[in-house]
């Protein structure tokens, strides 16, 4: 056993290289106390049964203190405006800019923590967050405040995919949705919480104190990682694809700026045709590079795969519902109830709080149930609370407004963890990272085109239907794309293996 030295790169490597050695000087007392603290803590973290839950827990606080500021600055666009001297078009590509960027970038953050660590590259992502956190915090200008919001945002999209790698390489299979259950509330409520919460935030101290707050908060989320997340192996002699992660983020790019744009310069301008036009060239790009390269940024193989690529589309006909729903339900209640923002903001939180209890609940049962049947519930329940806001009229009473929204929360909260846990025990493990990222990017897409489909699909019906047959006739939009996400349910293969069920004693005797 030589000692019981490891090999260098084996098993708890990354802790043995904290030691000093030094002739006659006893290990122990030359070592830097801090990197000491740090392997004890982490030693007896380790070895507890709750260790999977105490890494869950440390990464959904970088999760959220990442992702709750992505759309926070949505509400406070015209006071931003005036303090800066800018204009509000501008200023929207403070919420638009990091969401494109977080899709854009995520593959290729996921793939370099396949190959170089999550927890290394986790941690270094929230270093910059915090950088540009600060940053943020004394933009002097426009430019400056979008430029650093985009940065932070680019250098944060690693968050998202190694967190999901670590935790699904801690917990096994069958106990993955109950922990995506979390993962998925956290994921889509701290953005949320962000829109709700903004608006108090910034009336009360100013939009700077937002990011200002920040970065304790994601220093103290840094320091509980670098302590508590264990370190997954590198493939040291793997080249980075460089090549395959161009074509996908200019792909991506293309597309996002086409549907992101259309609305605003018009869907027939050059721009936007170009972009459309240039999405499937680069994508047939894409392809063409992956499919010669030694070590491709996402293997095509995993296309083939029933549990990748059925998941992946249901989320993103579900999420397109979802989302695109969440931004016209606001101007629905303000311009055919009449209700003003505070009423407005009581109403939309029944949906992220059925999401949050749906989530992890739903995520427990998938565990037993399996990803089929979560997914076909989930989506079943986005296409009812579609047509039940479709239904919705001046004199329609609030109860059904929370109901509907609720049940729109129920619904993803109850399909997104199975949807998760599905793609990640289809890949092989060293794929984690890219896989998680490239499902994330999918369904930022399906966000997107939701988004910009369903509020052109009201602006441009208005005048010919009225203002409130235009919301319905958005709905219905909504609940023609989750119809689509609840066919591709169907087609969702359960990976849960059931255990077998218990025969009473009194009837085992009895055989």
């Amino acid at each position: 056993m030589d000692g019981g030295r490891r090999e260098p790169g084996g098993p708890g490597a990354h802790l043995d290289e904290l030691s000093i050695d030094a002739p006659g000087a006893d290990e122990v007392a030359v070592m830097p106390w801090s990197l000491l603290l740090r392997q004890r803590v982490h030693d007896r973290a380790s070895r507890s049964s709750k260790y999977p839950w105490l890494v869950l827990t440390t990464v959904l606080l970088g999760l959220f203190s990442v992702g709750f500021t992505i759309t926070i600055l949505s509400v406070s666009i015209p006071r931003i405006a005036g303090d800066l001297g800018s204009d509000e078009s501008t200023l929207t590509w403070l919420v638009t800019g990091p969401i494109l960027a977080f899709a854009i970038f995520g593959p290729s953050a996921g793939k370099l923590g396949d190959l170089r660590g999550h927890r290394r590259v986790y941690a270094w992502s929230m270093v910059a967050v915090i950088v540009f956190a600060a940053l943020t915090a004394v933009a002097w200008d426009a430019p400056s405040l979008l430029a650093f919001r985009i940065l932070g945002a680019a250098t944060g999209a690693a968050v998202g995919p190694t967190s999901l790698a670590l935790i699904n390489r801690l917990f096994p299979k069958e106990r993955r949705a109950q922990a995506m259950g979390y993962w998925t509330m956290v994921g889509a409520g701290g953005p949320v919480v962000g829109v709700v919460a903004g608006g108090p935030i910034v009336e009360a101290f100013g939009w700077r104190w937002i990011f200002a707050g920040q970065v304790p908060l994601t220093i103290a989320a840094l320091v509980l990682a670098l302590v508590v997340l264990p370190e997954t192996d590198k493939i040291p002699s793997a080249r980075f694809d460089l090549a395959g992660a161009g074509t996908l983020a200019a792909a991506a790019t293309a597309f996002l700026l086409a549907v992101n744009r259309g609305p605003v310069v018009g869907w027939t301008s050059p721009m936007v045709l170009g972009a459309f036009a240039l999405t499937p060239v680069v994508l047939w790009l894409f392809v063409r590079v992956e499919s010669r390269a030694a070590a491709p940024l996402l293997p095509l193989e995993y296309l083939r795969r029933r549990n990748f690529s059925i998941p992946i589309l249901t989320q993103v006909f579900t999420n397109f519902a979802y989302m695109g729903g969440f931004i016209i339900t606001p101007l629905f209640l303000q311009d055919i109830f009449g209700y003003g923002e505070a009423k407005t903001g009581s109403l939309l939180i029944a949906r992220p709080l059925a999401f949050a209890v749906a989530g992890p609940v739903m995520g427990y049962l998938a565990a037993r149930t399996g990803e089929r049947f979560a997914a076909v519930g989930g989506a079943v329940a986005v296409l009812a609370s579609m047509f039940g806001m479709a239904s919705l009229g001046a004199g329609s009473s609030d109860l059904l407004v929370v109901g509907f929204l609720g049940l729109s929360g129920i619904g993803l909260g109850m399909s997104a963890p199975a949807l998760v846990a599905a793609i990640a025990n289809a890949v092989d493990d060293d794929d984690l990272g890219v896989v998680g990222a490239t499902q994330q990017m999918m369904t930022q897409f399906g966000v997107v085109v939701g988004i910009q489909v369903m509020q052109s699909t009201q602006a441009a019906r208005a005048g010919a239907v009225g203002a409130e047959a235009s919301y319905g006739e958005a709905y219905l939009v909504g609940a023609a794309a989750a119809a689509l996400g609840l066919a591709f349910a169907f087609f969702v293969r359960s990976s849960v293996v059931r255990a077998p069920r218990r025969v009473p004693a009194r009837r085992a005797l009895a055989a």
